[in-house]
């Protein structure tokens, strides 16, 4: 009997409401899509394919701490949903964060294996008062230092891990769309041409990947994979048929058994929420997005609400509120 795996229920389960950040976890924190953005956009995985890197180093030594990251499953064991390392971090002085999803991934590199620590973000305001890569290389300094009494002790820095902070971003501006940057720590020979061995330095990568839609240049590959995946306009069934045959990516698999399918969000709960938050939030961070592209970047209102797309009918609204 053929039925869903966590994917394709994951997908059913989140219908439009796949941007918000609940079901973006969920669906992001799945095997093969990690797969996918570690192939694309992670150097050491360049050169393997995506169904090798979800079989065999996504959850590498050491493995797996406790918590699940998708508490709607957390009895699933057929090995399709990361369970990952620990989601939060916490200091004394620095307090806690919580990381989307993290997690432990391995690669063999001359002969030996290399063990990375991925964070991943799923970010839909890409103007929340501070510029979001920030806060991806505050997410990399914090997985390198917590690391100490964990992967190292004393003074045996050389065994310290390579991180990765990835944000997908779901709805940046328009001139952020369909692109994917990278930002890392790089060797400038001032005086002499004396070089370290860039195992040394190369400990932390941020990446920025901005979805788009198929209006756009690039609207291929990871971009694609991912904005099909989140949208909140496309059909589940839609979904499953892009993601299946442009991605190989398998929503059925055969079983003995049946098995339970994934409880749905609560619609009307939900419905309520985006409501409250509408009329309580939103407007408030919109304004607080629009000022502070006002203020950055020198621009006119106009500009900057054009910038964060919000809709022409509703710029006179936030026009007047601004001059208050």
């Amino acid at each position: 009997m053929k039925i869903e795996n966590t994917l394709a229920k994951n997908i059913s389960a989140v219908r439009d409401k796949a941007a918000y950040d609940t079901a973006c976890k969920r669906l992001l924190a799945n095997k093969i899509i990690l797969a996918w953005i570690m192939k694309s956009c992670l150097e050491e995985y360049r050169d393997f394919g995506v169904d090798e890197i979800a079989d065999h180093y996504i959850e590498g030594e050491p493995l797996i701490a406790g918590m699940a990251v998708n508490p709607d499953e957390e009895a699933c064991r057929d090995g399709e949903q990361i369970k990952g390392a620990r989601t939060e971090d916490s200091t004394i002085k620095e307090g806690t964060v919580t990381y989307d999803i993290r997690f432990y991934a391995a690669v063999p590199r001359s002969g030996e294996l290399l063990s990375l620590i991925i964070n991943v973000e799923a970010q839909n305001n890409f103007y929340p008062g501070y510029p979001v890569i920030k806060r991806g290389i505050y997410y990399c300094s914090r997985m390198v230092s917590s690391q100490y009494g964990i992967e190292f002790e004393n003074a045996h820095y050389e065994k310290i891990k390579k991180v990765y902070s990835i944000w997908v971003c779901a709805d940046p501006p328009r001139y952020r769309e369909n692109t994917i940057n990278r930002y890392f720590i790089q060797e400038e020979q001032l005086v002499g041409k004396a070089a370290e061995k860039r195992e040394n330095y190369d400990l932390l990568v941020a990446v920025m990947i901005c979805l788009g839609d198929s209006s756009g240049d690039n609207y291929t590959g990871i971009l694609k994979l991912l904005d099909v995946l989140l949208s909140s306009e496309r059909k589940p069934e839609e979904k499953k048929k892009i993601l299946q045959d442009e991605f190989d990516i398998m929503m059925t698999k055969e079983l003995e058994s049946e098995v339970s399918k994934m409880c749905n969000l609560s619609d009307g709960i939900e419905k309520r929420g985006i409501e409250a938050g509408i009329k309580t939030g939103i407007k408030a961070g919109i304004l607080g997005s629009v000022r502070n592209l006002m203020e950055s970047m020198g621009w006119t209102a106009e500009q900057a609400m054009k910038a964060l797309k919000i809709p022409e009918a509703e710029q006179r609204v936030y026009a007047e509120e601004l001059k208050k």
